[in-house]
């Protein structure tokens, strides 16, 4: 076989096996959430936190041990209580879970309602922070420190 025609062979079969691989990773489906494990020191209260303030709902939880709750996040997936920290950490705020709601004011009311502070991102005491697309957002932390944003970024059909 001459050179060049080796050389052409080559490079065909070395295309064809490429766009093999690529037409098989195109086909793989991306991972998705699955569950949010949250580690806590008190599961009654941090159970009652989260379905009074942002209205989960639980779901069955496998174990029946008493030291899980699980909470339904829609589509997003499912949250899970675990109790067995030992105690309340500190937590940077960079590292949040972040929850939507059709109304900033309406949902700032229950906070003050029940006496839990919130701030924007720089700080500032009951101001939300309004981002360059105009969803606001506000900061707080649940009973054990961890950081929460809730924001008003709904959209229909997300």
């Amino acid at each position: 076989m001459k050179p060049h025609a080796f050389l052409l062979a080559l490079c065909l079969f070395a295309g064809a096996i490429n766009q093999s691989f690529a037409q098989t990773s195109a086909k793989k489906e991306p991972a998705v959430l699955n569950h949010i494990a949250v580690y806590v020191t008190d599961l009654t209260k941090s159970t009652a936190f989260y379905e009074k303030l942002l209205n989960l709902k639980q779901i069955q939880e496998p174990f029946k041990d008493g030291k899980h709750i699980w909470f339904t996040l829609g589509a997003a997936g499912q949250m899970h209580l675990i109790l067995g920290a030992k105690q309340i950490t500190v937590h940077d705020k960079n590292e949040h879970l972040c929850f939507s709601v059709s109304s900033i004011p309406d949902f700032i009311k229950v906070l003050d309602q029940e006496k839990i502070e919130y701030a924007n991102w720089p700080g500032t005491a009951k101001e939300p922070t309004i981002r360059v697309d105009g969803v606001k957002q506000i900061y707080f932390q649940d009973p054990d420190g961890h950081w929460l944003e809730v924001n008003d970024d709904v959209k229909p059909g997300k």
